[in-house]
């Protein structure tokens, strides 16, 4: 049985020289972000999952973007919270602290986290590239918001927003008729499935300024394409370097591989394993032992208490 005893850990973390992070969607949920996994996976009336692969973008460009305008949007829109700041602090203060990422939103990046101990699994939401065979294009950091105008969300009906209270991702945003009875110049909740989606002709989507033929696409790794190389090279060359005291895992059920085996491998190099999470029924492949923690509840919370003693207060 793992402990969750506070104390013990802050200990142990204050001797702790090489420690790894895996963050997971848990971590954004705490910003009011939705995880588009288990019971709060669907858009509208789409499957996430369904959505996230090349041949959705080749079929249905216009709805795959409409899905990834929103997920900007949103992400824009939501603010760092607590535990993005108390990781960002502790890569300033310990350059053996390497954090491996699955989130695409940009928040660890915008809570200042030190871009060469940041590493991105799934890519950046803000990262733009061009789906031509013979084009190279990629623009990283465009935040503009709509990125093309014909992707911008109507007005006069109510905005999409970050959940201020759900902290599990679930309920990212007020429903239509919530939202609706406050009144007032909003903007429409596309991601509310009776709201009808006119479909948009490949030209006014976002296009390849450089072959001018090419569409672009959100630079993130969509389902049964190859995550980023040189990412997995630089961080399994970082965990050969030498032994490995601690490896944190926040937010993530850590289901999907080859993001689930780091558990494991930092276990063989030596590390002791803290987990934050909300649901301890969705730790999927992780196996704590009783030199492990475990942390029940909301990673903004959490996460900054954890790590106080090394950290100071956030």
């Amino acid at each position: 049985m793992a402990s969750t005893d506070i104390t013990s850990f802050a200990e142990y973390l204050k001797g702790s020289r090489r420690i790894m992070a895996l963050l997971g969607a848990g971590l954004s949920a705490s910003s009011g972000l939705p995880t588009f996994r288990g019971a709060g996976g669907l858009w509208r009336s789409y499957d996430a999952t369904e959505l996230a692969t090349p041949e959705a973008f080749e079929a249905n460009p216009d709805l795959v973007w409409q899905f990834y305008s929103y997920r900007r949007h949103m992400a824009l829109k939501a603010q760092p919270n607590r535990a993005h700041y108390a990781l960002a602090e502790l890569a300033r203060r310990n350059k053996d602290f390497v954090t491996l990422s699955q989130n695409v939103d940009g928040l660890s990046q915008r809570a200042n986290h030190p871009l060469d101990q940041l590493h991105l699994l799934h890519g950046n939401l803000f990262t733009v590239k061009c789906t031509s065979f013979y084009c190279n294009y990629s623009r990283a950091n465009d935040f503009t918001d709509p990125i093309v105008p014909a992707l911008a969300i109507p007005k006069n009906f109510p905005e999409p927003r970050p959940s201020s209270d759900d902290k599990t991702g679930e309920e990212a945003s007020k429903s239509l008729d919530d939202a609706m009875k406050a009144g007032g110049e909003r903007e429409l909740d596309i991601s509310d499935e009776r709201v009808p989606l006119a479909p948009l002709s490949r030209d006014v989507l976002p296009q390849c300024p450089e072959c001018k033929e090419g569409l672009l696409r959100p630079g993130v790794v969509w389902f049964g394409e190859s995550l980023p190389t040189h990412t997995l090279d630089l961080v399994d060359e970082w965990m050969l370097e030498d032994r490995i005291d601690l490896m944190l895992v926040i937010g993530t059920s850590s289901r999907v591989y080859p993001a689930a085996g780091y558990v494991e491998k930092a276990r063989s190099r030596g590390a002791r394993v803290a987990v934050v999470n909300m649901d301890p029924v969705s730790m999927g492949s992780v196996r704590l032992t009783s030199s492990d923690w475990y942390f029940e509840g909301d990673a903004g919370v959490l996460v900054p208490e954890i790590l106080r003693s090394v950290i100071g207060d956030i």
